[in-house]
């Protein structure tokens, strides 16, 4: 099957879980692995895991497998005290409210983050914040060629150059350097008014 189209399947992929703990996609007919899962979970592909002797849902206890896999890995996203609340909450009278309070959580979280890359890729994906930006990236080469110094990795860049002594009068550098300022000073204000 093509990955577009698993992809656009609103149907969940079934993942068979043998007794040896080898997980068998039936979809692409193919065992696969913990990480495997955890891939399509970011991509947002659903899957339900089912035990293959019992046929007993066990997607939940994957998914946190996954999840004790990736805080041993060292991205632990989960603070200790965090932990302590939720295995508190284990037999208590709110117990049952947790679920639905952490999922709604989540997803106002996973909101939020979508609206801010958006916000993100609109200011400088082609808006003003994208000319000004590049406008500053013109002027910073433009310092840089003017102390002949150039920049790595920019056109014109020397190596190791240093500045020239005498390559331009005092005075046209603390011009320059003056007008720079200016320029800084009048983006950290429009900045601040998009805040």
């Amino acid at each position: 099957m093509s990955k577009s189209k698993a992809a656009n399947s609103s149907e969940p992929v079934v993942i068979k879980k043998y007794a040896n703990r080898r997980l068998y996609n039936t979809e692409t007919s193919s065992y696969i692995t913990l990480d495997l899962l955890s891939q399509m979970t970011r991509e947002g592909r659903e899957f339900v895991v089912v035990d293959a002797k019992t046929g007993e849902d066990i997607t939940h206890n994957v998914l946190t497998q996954i999840i004790m896999e990736e805080e041993q890995r060292g991205k632990n996203m989960l603070p200790v005290n965090f932990l302590r609340q939720l295995i508190a909450m284990y037999g208590d009278s709110m117990q049952s409210m947790v679920p639905q309070y952490l999922e709604a959580s989540m997803d106002a979280f996973r909101k939020n983050q979508q609206q801010f890359q958006e916000a993100m890729k609109g200011a400088f994906g082609g808006g003003p914040l994208a000319e000004i930006a590049k406008r500053n990236m013109q002027m910073f080469e433009a310092a840089a060629s003017a102390f002949g110094t150039g920049v790595p990795g920019m056109p014109g860049a020397t190596p190791g150059a240093q500045p020239t002594p005498g390559s331009m009068s005092e005075g046209a550098k603390d011009d320059e350097i003056a007008e720079l300022k200016a320029q800084l000073a009048a983006l950290n204000a429009k900045i601040d008014k998009l805040s």
